[in-house]
């Protein structure tokens, strides 16, 4: 069992790098496209500060995470989150390899979900529904998490559609000056996203190392270790240094021209949503956020130089990650099952 803790780790802490040049890559490509930093200092900026994030976001995140299985057995808990997180890589890695922002939160929530129904049917899985049905109605387990994957980018959409409108009547007597102050703004407004980016990003990897450690009785309860907080916070930060280019390119280049402005607006909604997200424990993705509200900013300002054909893709991988990696994480686990002889 020991050797499926150790390969469990360290998968965690290498979709902690697939994570970084999937979803903090997204935070970087507007930026950069809006010619408000240079690649290098754009990426320099973000990965730094999901680094800082990720040391300093707590563990609200990580607690919804790693609640999400009900399974009482530690051996079969670690079989499901080796399978999880196996399907979560993999399609992580195939659609980076195509430049598809597809979403490494729904990845891996579709991926324990899979893993969990393969092993012990719907009783593996906290949905929630009770909570929601019975007063005072909060939302939990499951449903809480698929509820904020849906309002975070519910947000980041409408949010910047709006900011966008209010600025432009709010600036379309400015000078061609304003650009510069601008552009000023968008290094507080990326610096801002990319913090809390690491904040939630970062703890979906934690509450799985936790849980993995609980379940192997090497720790008394689901809490997040040190060495594996800084482990994830660097790489997260090596992840979006290294891999985030063809994400960047699809997401600033793509979808609509972004200018100073267009970026400004859409990355303080994406900001806005990703913190209240994180404050309330609920992992979401900020690949989804940023697009919508790219295609947001792009629909106030000019809907028809929005490239829809490229959001109508971006929308198709989102709808299709879940269910995707739900497959193939429950392929893995009844694949190494009997192996393990849980």
């Amino acid at each position: 069992m020991w050797v499926i803790v150790v390969i469990t780790v360290a998968l965690a802490l290498g979709f902690t790098f697939t994570n970084g040049f999937q979803d903090a890559a997204s935070i970087a490509a507007t930026f950069i496209a809006s010619r408000s930093a240079t690649p290098r200092r754009g990426i320099l900026l973000v990965a730094g500060m999901c680094l800082l994030g990720a040391l300093l976001g707590g563990s609200a995140v990580a607690f919804t995470l790693s609640g999400l299985l009900t399974i009482q057995s530690g051996a079969q808990v670690l079989v499901v989150l080796l399978a999880a997180l196996a399907g979560a890589t993999i399609w992580n890695t195939v659609t980076w390899k195509y430049g598809l922002p597809s979403s490494s939160t729904h990845a891996l929530i579709g991926g324990l979900v899979g893993a969990g129904l393969a092993a012990a049917g719907p009783d593996g899985i906290y949905w929630g529904v009770e909570e929601l049905l019975a007063p005072p109605h909060a939302l939990g387990g499951l449903t809480k998490v698929l509820a904020f994957l849906v309002i975070s980018v519910a947000i980041g959409f409408a949010g910047s559609f709006l900011l966008q409108k209010a600025g432009d009547l709010a600036l379309r007597n400015a000078r061609r000056s304003i650009n510069t102050s601008i552009v000023r703004l968008n290094w507080a407004a990326a610096a801002l996203m990319a913090f809390y980016n690491g904040a939630n990003d970062a703890q979906k990897q934690l509450g799985i190392i936790a849980l993995v450690l609980f379940s192997a009785g090497e720790i008394a309860a689901v809490e997040v270790p040190l060495w594996a907080r800084a482990a994830a916070a660097l790489l997260l930060a090596l992840g979006t240094v290294c891999g985030g280019w063809r994400i960047m390119n699809t997401l600033g280049n793509r979808i609509f021209k972004i200018e100073p402005i267009h970026s400004f607006n859409s990355q303080v909604f994406s900001g806005v949503s990703l913190a209240v997200s994180t404050l309330a424990g609920a992992p979401v993705s900020s690949t989804h956020i940023i697009c919508t509200s790219v295609l947001g900013v792009g629909s106030a300002a000019n809907p028809k130089k929005v490239r829809w054909s490229v959001g109508r893709d971006i929308v198709l991988a989102m709808a299709g990650t879940i269910p995707a990696t739900m497959l193939i994480a429950g392929a893995i686990y009844c694949t190494i099952a009997p192996c393990t002889g849980v």
